[in-house]
């Protein structure tokens, strides 16, 4: 017999979803290392991106580190929130290879640029040089943009308030963090937060252009139309003459 629910029976979730086995490892990564901040400062200095430590001591690994260290507790628990909030949807729709793959690639993308960037002759350019860049906000802004790309009108809530569709929310933090890189100060570096959103466009554009890719979807197309053949599933509803014919 078929249960059907109450018309009173209300049902309460938040957020986008349960926290995923990958998400829990960055989240509890960066957590680790924000309390090994607070236990031995240090570790700020030797992971943040200092451009000048990368281009003058080769310490290349800074690029990837600074994704890890944060500023302070708000600093942290906002980059937190936004990565759960933006990441799991996006995860769940690309799977978890893929999203790793994005958010790291994303990130040190961020970080590369940011190093270049601090190497042109101009001031606010130059001020990137020798300061220590740090969270996980280049990788961050990329998954915004992603959002943004694929669910344009999803609200999302400006400062827990205005509702705006998450293609105008991008659009603002990324004049924002143009505007802001124009006069740079302090250890969040606000060019890095646009080029994450930078690289995350190039990213998401290229794996579009890309020729292999036409090939993979059309061969894992190819692929579950065989599947579906197969074993006698088809798709849509069934027309006047299909009466016997099976649809699963």
């Amino acid at each position: 017999m078929r249960r059907y629910p109450s018309p009173y029976a209300t049902s309460f979730s938040f957020g986008p979803g349960p926290v995923s086995t990958a998400l829990k490892a960055i989240i509890a990564a960066n957590v680790v290392l924000f309390v090994g901040q607070i236990v031995f400062p240090i570790i700020t200095d030797v992971l943040g991106l200092h451009p000048v430590f990368v281009i003058r001591a080769l310490w290349v690994w800074q690029i990837a580190t600074y994704m890890f260290v944060h500023g302070g507790v708000f600093h942290i628990v906002f980059n937190m929130l936004a990565l759960w909030m933006f990441g799991t949807e996006l995860e769940r729709l690309w799977g978890t290879r893929y999203f790793l793959k994005f958010y790291f690639v994303t990130g040190i993308g961020a970080g590369l640029l940011t190093v270049f960037f601090s190497l042109l002759p101009v001031g606010f350019a130059q001020q990137l040089y020798r300061a220590n860049i740090i969270g996980a906000s280049g990788a961050i802004y990329g998954l915004l943009l992603a959002y943004a790309l694929y669910f344009p009108d999803r609200p999302i809530y400006m400062y827990f308030v205005f509702p705006v569709p998450a293609k105008v929310f991008v659009a603002i933090m990324g004049g924002i963090a143009f505007l802001s890189s124009l006069g740079e100060s302090g250890g969040v570096a606000s060019a890095t937060h646009l080029f994450g959103l930078l690289v995350a466009y190039l990213y998401l554009k290229s794996a579009r252009l890309h020729p292999l890719s036409e090939v993979k979807y059309r061969y894992l197309k190819w692929k579950i139309n065989r599947v579906r053949k197969k074993f006698d599933v088809y798709s849509g509803g069934r027309g006047a003459d299909d009466w016997d014919r099976r649809v699963h």
